[in-house]
Parts: C-alpha cells; sequence; structure tokens
C-alpha cells in the first residue's frame, strides 16, 4: 500500500515527530511504500522521491502564526477576515494536496495530530477538504485535544470556537481515529460516539540502549561528576508539568552530598523561564546548587539519549499531567529504576496497572516511606538492576514495536 502522512513537522524530538518515525519503521517492515508532506524536516535525511517539504504546513509559517495570533491570542474585534483567510489559504493547501496524492498515487492517508489539535487550523481545515474531496481513507492519529489545553484554544469569538469544533477532530465516516490512551477512546465514546483505536506509544526493545560504551564513558565526568558520585536523571524538558521541584526536594531530603540530579531538558518551552527561574529559587534556597545539574547543552552533543541513561542510578519522574509518558518507557527501556508520580490521566489505567516495580508518589507529595523506598533503591546497585531486568520484561509485552505492528497491521486496511 501507498501510505501518505501529513504533519506539521517531523525529524524533531516533540513526540508527535517520535512517535511518527516509529509507525514509518512498521510500515516499511510489513512492505507499506511511505509518501511524507510536512512543513519542516527537521533531523532528517530527505529522500525527495518519498519526501515533500510543504512550508505552508509548518507551525511557524507566517500564515499560521497569524492565524494563531488572531483566533486565541490577538482577536480582531471581528472574527469575519480571520475565517475567511482560513478558508481561503485552507483551500490553496488542500489543492496542493490533492495534487500530491494524485501524483504519488496514495492509496491511504495518515494525519498526525493535525486532524486532532488546531494548532495549524489551515492544515486541518484543508486535510477535511481533502478527504471529502477525494474519500480516500484515512487514519488520524490524535494525541491531543483542544479541550485539554485549558484556555489555550478557547477563543473570545463564538463563531471561532464553533469552526475548531467543527473541524477539529476530524469526524467524517471514511476516517479511523488512534489515540495514545484510555482517556483518549473514553472522551471518543463519550463525546462522539465513536470507537477509537487505542495505539500506545512504543518503544524499539531489540535494540540495545543505555548502556556504556566508549564514545559515551565519559558522560558523567564532562558533567562534573565523580566517579564515586551517584547520578539520577531527570530526562525531560523543563516545564511546570514535569514536577521537576519534587525532583529536587528528595535530592534535599536523601542529604547526600553525593547524589547528584542531572536535568537533561532545555527551558525553551518555559514561557518567559517563569518556571525555571522558581526551580532555580529552590536550588538556592536548598543549597543544593553543586547537585544539580543542567545538562542540556552536554546532552546536544551526544545524539542519543541513550548515552544519558547509561551511567545514572535511577531516573525521577514526577510528572503530573502526560498525554502518554514516553520517558517512562524509555527508562524501562533503559533498564533503569523509576520513580514516578501517579500522573493524570493516563498512569494507572494505561503503565502503572501492568505490573511494573516502581516507586509512585501521588500528587507530587514525599512521603517518609516513599523516601525510604527510594533511597533503599539509589543505594542498591544489585537491586536497580533485578528492578531493570524485571521491568524491561514486561515493557517488552506491552511497549513494544510488536505491538505496534499488530494495531498498525489492523488499521491500515482497505
Amino acid at each position: 500500500m501507498r501510505i501518505g502522512i501529513i504533519i506539521g513537522r517531523i525529524g524533531g524530538v516533540d513526540g508527535v515527530a517520535l512517535e511518527t518515525e516509529k509507525w514509518i519503521d512498521i510500515f516499511k517492515k510489513i512492505g507499506h511504500e511511505v509518501f511524507i508532506m510536512s512543513g519542516e524536516f527537521e533531523s532528517w535525511q530527505m529522500d525527495y522521491e518519498h519526501d515533500y517539504l510543504f512550508p505552508a504546513l509548518s507551525f511557524f509559517s507566517a500564515e499560521a502564526e497569524w492565524e494563531q495570533r488572531k483566533a486565541f491570542f490577538e482577536p480582531d474585534e471581528d472574527p469575519a477576515p480571520l475565517l475567511d483567510h482560513v478558508e481561503k489559504w485552507s483551500d490553496m493547501i488542500a489543492k496542493e494536496m490533492l495534487k500530491w496524492v494524485g501524483d504519488k498515487k496514495i492509496d491511504m492517508l495518515l494525519s498526525e495530530n493535525a486532524s486532532a489539535l488546531p494548532c495549524q487550523l489551515s492544515m486541518g481545515v484543508a486535510i477535511k477538504k481533502l478527504i471529502l474531496k477525494t474519500g480516500l481513507p484515512i487514519v488520524t492519529h490524535d494525541h491531543d485535544f483542544h479541550w485539554e489545553r485549558g484556555e489555550r484554544y478557547v477563543s473570545v469569538h463564538p463563531e471561532i470556537n464553533e469552526y475548531v469544533d467543527n473541524n477539529f477532530p476530524l469526524l467524517l465516516p471514511n476516517v479511523k481515529h488512534a489515540v495514545i490512551n484510555t482517556f483518549g477512546v473514553e472522551t471518543f465514546k463519550n463525546r462522539f460516539n465513536i470507537d477509537a483505536t487505542l495505539v500506545p506509544n512504543v518503544m524499539d526493545f531489540n535494540r540495545i540502549y543505555g548502556v556504556p560504551t566508549p564514545e559515551n564513558k565519559f558522560f558523567l565526568k564532562d558533567l562534573g561528576i565523580t566517579d564515586d558520585e551517584i547520578a539520577l536523571l531527570q530526562v525531560t524538558r523543563i516545564v511546570r508539568r514535569k514536577g521537576i521541584e519534587t525532583a529536587i526536594s528528595l535530592i534535599d531530603k536523601l542529604d547526600d552530598k553525593k547524589l547528584k540530579l542531572v536535568i537533561t531538558g532545555n527551558n525553551n518551552d518555559d514561557e518567559n523561564k517563569e518556571y525555571y527561574n522558581e526551580l532555580i529559587d529552590q536550588i538556592h534556597d536548598l543549597n543544593l546548587s553543586n547537585q544539580i545539574v543542567w545538562a542540556a547543552d552536554k546532552v546536544l552533543d551526544h545524539k542519543d539519549l541513550s548515552d544519558v541513561y547509561a551511567h545514572g542510578r535511577a531516573a525521577t519522574y514526577f510528572s503530573t499531567y502526560e498525554g502518554f509518558g514516553n520517558a517512562f518507557v524509555e527508562t524501562i527501556l533503559a533498564k533503569k529504576p523509576i520513580f514516578v508520580n501517579n500522573y493524570k490521566p493516563v498512569y494507572m489505567q494505561d503503565i502503572g496497572n501492568k505490573g511494573f516495580e516502581t516507586v509512585m508518589i501521588e500528587d507530587g507529595i514525599l512521603t517518609n516511606e516513599s523516601i525510604q523506598q527510594m533511597s533503599d533503591i539509589i543505594y542498591n546497585p544489585k537491586r536497580c538492576l533485578e528492578i531493570g531486568e524485571y521491568n524491561f520484561t514486561i515493557g517488552k509485552k506491552f511497549f513494544s514495536y510488536e505491538v505496534l505492528e499488530e494495531k498498525l497491521s489492523s488499521l491500515f486496511q482497505l
């Protein structure tokens, strides 16, 4: 089958792009030919026969940025010019999409979150117009929805809110919806009486991951961490929902100068560095400057987070909210123990109920009991290895490429 993928950007480290790459791996493995239309190809070696750069689909194109500003941030008094613009601009995009599916003889389409979240209005509307025009079968990979984002996608104009509701998600007869968690399945059933398919985020459990190599053996040394010190890993971006303040509190409560918390992500997504500055104040107040390591720059020097996991003792993952939680499965793949907050709305019903051995806290609260349990693991390397092997077996059963292949083989049938 010739599958056409429409996506705002690919080749980056955001969840949508990363999962799309895994889907592409499986498509190719089971014999499909894949064609990509994207607004950006970031770290991606383009194959011009199969990859089509269409800048109008970029989240950062002038028109897309203008639409977001006028719809949600700086609305004009009259919403009509915006709605008129989206209609005309989406007509142009749909026309280009129509030519693309014809030239490439596309049998079936995949919309990567573009038909779920209105972060690129004209792209989502254009996909709908394309499907209405062609009747092509389509799977929409719906990672998250506008009503889950608080006020982010709420306009002061009822007309714009109605327009968003009419186009996101894509509700047409020849659409199959793939969602990443049970909450998404329940949402489709309750809101639209539609049966969506749960396709969890996965990892390749057949690859070697998180192991020491000659190339990464100096990773901790490059961060200023010595051989007799212990690194805990916070492998996330610096955004408020990641609960990094809880990990910092854990370092404080364990009260061991040999413990270091390595925070791998940057603060690019933290508006005005508000949360980052709160963490800085917390670190200062607790006198932990020598134990908190900001590693984003060094991580960039390594092509793979595998290098990060290779030399950590355990990982902290005290998120309050996640659509899935890739960093959890990544830690399992690396065979490292993980300390986790029961994050909403996913953790217990999609991951925590599978039987993993973790130390789990509720509402970001570190109890004396949970701190002791974490301490017992951190200071027992043999126990860390046992937990790592045990969790790896469970992870492979529920979140592997084999699971994804089974799901996609069923979804992508004409």
